[in-house]
């Protein structure tokens, strides 16, 4: 049949290239990148590019200590994209269309290794639908999609290269015999190398051990004579953790590195002692999972000598298993955190380190995911390699329930149950059916339910938005060209990011949740908090008030502060302005009449009530309009410029954040507003303003009230080498002496014991 031919490798493979290629390539309609991530990336490659040097201590992130990059990831997240950019600057590529398109080509050589590996281990059909669904899963384009650039995208690539390794060692039994083991290097290089592209590549490692423990389930089930397989696949995966604990030496280490906070805290926990090996994780892999593996293996020999019958075995197999888990949990308790990264962000959640719920199945996956069931219809006449695989669908399912951010991580093993699923179905229909019924039922299966897919997939491709827009590129822009390359500056840390990647300058909080940061924006933490933190500028926003529900969880994770006031906030949108500006949002209406006394009504659910108070801004003016009447503590920020109201209480009216966006006070001076959208405040407070020019740094200070400046030199790699402080009184500027030593420096600039301005920058 013709059908047949387009499941050839000549035709399969480019045509699933294409497809993958087209739906990764549809973001790149957008002029911004997607997300908050991919700007930090970015601004590194190009300040790092400008240097001429991968350095280490970035002045302008991590405000106001700064920000060292080789304790967040290794080198090889940022490199990459470099040389990409060098190999395609020749065809007139930009760095920035370079960086935008990195992950696409990752993504999709991934798909293409993976379906490399199901054709050597398997055949061209089940080769052709695996690899099909795992193009079209959102859950693995999220994440390998053009404009958005993340780590764990490398990881999945080295795991497709990695298997194809193993499918090569299976496929050329009859060919090499045992000089096929020879590729059993290429999964010791691949997680090795994976080592030095994300800071939390340790899945591949859980994988390649998993592969190789279900491969000698497999091997003794079946009675096939591949535990020699099994063991040197775990075998590689202790070459992997040596070569990657060596290239962390050069690279970096991941985020269980011996140099990191949490590394150190899981050593601590499960009373681990860093040397040769230094990253947590890659020490428990050697010293412990692996020997847990091998003693598996030998049980499984051991008793496959003696055993022969396959129910008896399967009864061995469950006793073993228990054991095996009792063991490694009862002796390392604290492991039970490792899929939620110990914790890390018990203290402030985020949207990806949830559970998954079935609407983010739905959208990751669609159709694909209601034909994961089918794959096990396969273990009716099991081969080994199907074991194998369940070593990347066990744990993959695991940390797909586990977290959100575990989506991307675990589309290939859904693609793989799906993609297998469905073909094992045809299998079982096409012999039940015949003639057109056969035809129409094949047809069904292997045409339509993957076409239904696309549909699905596009829908969500083409709804992801960048969160960036032209407001907040100029609003950071105009504070580039206006503020001190020294100043800090104080936004809600999803826009930290921004701050670092338009403006230049290093914001307090940016990457994670900041608790501190929320309770200033509440009022809890005031103007002196923030002059401690050498805090210049602060950034409110519309924006922030759309996000006001996530800013009160957060200063609720404090464990100082008690945070019992009740909340309210609605915004609205501008549905009429006929005779009268009417705003409405589901059970909520707002209608106002201008007048010399304003009337202003609010419903609430058919109950209607008048605002204590009113403000409104139009053009660049705020007023504060005469009320015809009140009888609520109801407060309404009324944009005309942008056609929306904000309702609250008296508790979110008084917050930091609603104060400075809407009538601004002293210490708070208001520099820019673009009308109702961004507006940038200045703190007035003894400021320094490092002048770092031709071999000279000299401070000088603004409302120079201050007695003295302490000043700490580093190196690049983050050495602390020089401290010391001079005493500034009646002093407007002054110049860095020669003795300081140090690549980067940290200033504090005080009166009398009290911090009043803080800040860094790097000499030369």
């Amino acid at each position: 049949m013709e059908f047949e031919r387009i499941f050839k490798p000549k035709i399969a493979l480019p045509l699933i290239t294409i497809i993958a290629l087209i739906l990764r390539l549809i973001p790149l309609r957008f002029k911004y990148m997607l997300g908050y991530d991919p700007y930090f990336h970015l601004a590194y490659i190009e300040e790092a590019l400008k240097a001429g040097e991968w350095f280490n201590f970035f002045t302008i992130a991590g405000g106001p200590w700064g920000h060292q990059v080789h304790k967040f990831h290794p080198l090889g997240l940022w490199m990459t994209p470099a040389y990409i950019y060098k190999i395609l600057k020749v065809l007139g590529v930009s760095l920035y269309n370079a960086f935008r398109v990195t992950p696409v080509i990752f993504g999709v050589l991934t798909i293409v290794f993976f379906y490399l590996t199901l054709l050597k281990l398997y055949d061209e059909r089940r080769a052709f639908f695996a690899s099909l669904f795992l193009a079209l899963s959102f859950g693995h384009i999220f994440r390998s999609m053009a404009n958005y650039y993340r780590g764990d995208n490398y990881m999945l690539f080295w795991y497709s290269v990695a298997l194809v390794g193993v499918a090569y060692a299976f496929s050329m039994e009859k060919k090499l015999g045992h000089k096929r083991f020879v590729f059993y290097i290429i999964p010791a290089l691949a997680s090795g190398f994976a080592s030095i592209f994300w800071q939390a590549y340790y899945p591949i490692f859980i994988f390649l051990l998993a592969n190789a423990v279900f491969l000698a389930v497999g091997a003794f089930l079946l009675d096939e004579k591949k535990l020699l397989e099994s063991l040197l696949l775990i075998l590689s995966t202790l070459l992997g953790a040596f070569i990657a604990s060596s290239l962390g030496e050069r690279f970096g280490y991941g985020m269980l590195g011996y140099n990191d906070w949490l590394g150190k805290r899981v050593a601590e926990k499960l009373a681990l002692e860093f040397g040769a090996i230094k990253d947590a994780y890659l020490l428990v892999h050697v010293k412990y999972l692996v020997p847990l593996a091998l003693a598996f293996l030998v049980l499984l020999f051991i008793a496959g000598r003696f055993v022969k019958d396959v129910r008896i075995r399967a009864g061995i197999l469950a006793g073993v298993g228990l054991l095996g888990v009792f063991v490694l949990f009862y002796r390392f308790e604290a492991l039970k955190e490792l899929s939620t990264g110990f914790g890390i962000f018990k203290e402030a959640p985020i949207m990806e380190t949830r559970p998954s719920t079935f609407n983010d199945l739905w959208n990751a996956f669609g159709l694909s995911m209601f034909l994961t069931p089918l794959f096990f219809l396969k273990f009716g006449r099991a081969k080994v390699q199907d074991f194998m695989l369940l070593g990347l669908i066990v744990p993959s399912v695991y940390m797909i329930k586990t977290w959100t951010r575990f989506l991307f991580i675990g589309s290939m093993g859904i693609a793989l149950m799906a993609g297998f699923g469905l073909w094992e179905l045809h299998s079982v229909l096409k012999p039940k059916l015949d003639g057109k019924k056969g035809l129409a039922v094949g047809l069904t299966l292997l045409l339509i339910v993957p076409s239904a897919n696309v549909f699905v997939t596009l829908d969500r491709v083409w709804k992801e938005k960048p969160f960036m827009n032209e407001h907040w590129e100029r609003a950071l822009t105009w504070l580039r060209e206006n503020s001190n390359d020294n100043d800090i500056v104080l936004a809600w840390w999803d826009y930290g990011h921004w701050v670092t990647y338009y403006s230049r300058r290093s914001p307090v909080a940016q990457g994670s949740p900041n608790t501190n940061v929320a309770l200033y924006y509440l009022g809890k933490l005031d103007e002196n908090w923030a002059m401690g933190l050498g805090v210049d500028y602060v950034v409110v926003s519309y924006y922030d008030f759309l996000k006001f529900g996530a800013i009160v969880d957060t200063a609720r994770m404090h464990p100082k502060y008690n945070i019992t006031e009740e909340y309210g906030i609605v915004i609205l949108p501008m549905v009429s302005s006929l005779g009268a500006f009417v705003f409405q949002k589901n059970n909520y209406r707002v209608i106002v009449k201008p007048g010399e006394k304003w009337n202003v009504v609010v419903n609430v659910d058919g109950r209607t009530l008048t605002p204590k108070e009113v403000y409104v801004e139009y053009k660049s003016e705020i007023i504060k309009p005469e009320l015809s009447s009140s009888n609520s503590n109801a407060y309404l920020y009324i944009n005309l410029n942008y056609r929306y109201v904000i309702l609250m209480n008296e508790e979110t009216f008084n917050t930091t954040l609603a104060k400075l966006f809407i009538k601004p006070e002293e210490p708070y001076e208001l520099v820019y507003s673009d009308g109702g959208l961004i507006k940038i405040l200045k703190l007035k407070h003894p400021n320094v303003r490092v002048e770092n020019t031709n071999g000279k740094v000299i401070f000088h200070f603004e409302n120079a009230t201050g007695t003295g400046l302490g000043i700490w030199g580093f190196l690049d790699n983050g050495t602390k080498v020089f401290e010391k402080w001079y005493d500034v009184r009646g002093m407007e500027e002054f110049e860095l002496p020669k003795e300081v030593n140090g690549t980067v420096i940290r200033y504090v600039y005080a009166v009398g014991k009290k911090t009043v301005d803080k800040g860094i920058f790097r000499q030369g």
